[in-house]
């Protein structure tokens, strides 16, 4: 059945009327001026070249397209037959990305952070069916981007983690965790995965409670530790000089790995250290594809509709343009 997307939108047809009535007003105008000008016969040649037919055939072209704007923008649409959909199959991902001030340590090049995201940037490349949302964290999680399949918006809010995007330093895990699980919009106990990218350089205390509540639920939790064993320092961003501790010792930030070993276990994923990026994203999406996927389309409970907006759209312009080169003036016989 055919319908309107956005209903509500068509209540802007109703600027019509009074557009209409300008429109009369200015033409009853015009008609009392020439009038007011003098005797018939003296004013018709000094306004012979104007086309009030034109005139009146701009302003209506002008009006039909704004009909033909209003209709687009709420979008007439039908259900899809059987051979315009496409089923598809995929999964919800969740990517929680450490950008506290430790990520920005260089024992891997051309630091941690950095590393990370080239990891985030190629598993957005290879996305397909799957929507992925990012969840950002150090001393506190933020949803940084709901989940989405558009890989360009994706790229846009990856561009901008960096430890100014969570102005609280630290590493809640737990946190990251809890708030990417909570940003899943559907109750089934399948169809998720969460890619947890950190040093893992803190201890959570409240990860146990977590992991459980994450089993629990049927999600899985894939870790990729960046940096390496031994450490390196914290280049503070800015005044580029190494943090450092109370007592005024250069503070060396390590890996955990066996804390996202650990976290991994537990919700039956994989633990992968982040040396070569394009090598670790495809084990990880080895392990994603190998999930059951929530079908859409015409198999799924997701209703798909064909929409007419573009062709209203493309009137609407067509008019604008016609309108454009449609002179007021009669064009004489020479």
């Amino acid at each position: 059945m055919i319908s309107f997307e956005h209903i509500n939108y068509l209540a802007g047809l109703a600027a019509l009327l009074p557009l209409v009535l300008l429109f009369m007003l200015v033409l009853s105008w015009k008609r009392k001026t020439r009038k007011a000008m003098g005797d018939e016969e003296l004013v018709a040649p000094l306004t012979a070249s104007h086309s009030p037919f034109k005139y009146k055939l701009k302003i209506t072209l002008v009006l039909i397209a704004i009909v033909f704007g209003i209709l687009s923008i709420a979008n007439l649409r039908k259900p899809a037959t059987s051979s315009d959909r496409e089923v598809k199959k995929g999964i919800d991902i969740m990517v929680a990305l450490d950008v506290s001030k430790s990520m920005l340590s260089e024992d891997v090049k051309p630091n941690r952070l950095d590393k990370a995201k080239q990891c985030v940037k190629l598993l957005l490349n290879e996305l397909a069916d799957n929507r992925l949302g990012l969840v950002l964290f150090a001393g506190q999680a933020y949803l940084q981007m709901p989940l989405t399949a558009d890989a360009a918006a994706a790229a846009m809010y990856l561009a901008n983690a960096t430890p100014d995007a969570v102005p609280v330093q630290g590493t809640v895990v737990a946190d990251a965790l809890h708030l990417a699980s909570t940003s899943f919009n559907n109750k089934e106990k399948k169809y998720k995965a969460i890619i947890l990218i950190t040093d893992g350089e803190d201890h959570d205390p409240n990860i146990t409670d977590t992991l459980q509540s994450l089993y629990d639920q049927g999600i899985i939790v894939y870790t990729i530790g960046v940096g390496t064993p031994e450490g390196s320092p914290i280049i503070e961003p800015g005044t580029n000089e190494l943090k450092k501790d109370n007592n005024g010792q250069t503070v060396i930030s390590k890996l955990n790995e066996d804390e996202l070993k650990l976290i991994a276990q537990k919700t039956g994923g994989s633990y992968a250290r982040l040396d070569d990026a394009a090598i670790v994203t495809q084990n990880i999406l080895k392990h994603v594809n190998q999930m059951e996927g929530r079908t859409f389309g015409n198999a799924g409970s997701q209703k798909v509709y064909a929409s007419f907006y573009p062709y209203f759209l493309a009137l609407a312009l067509l008019l604008l343009v016609i309108e454009t080169f449609i002179p007021e003036t009669k064009r004489f016989k020479r």
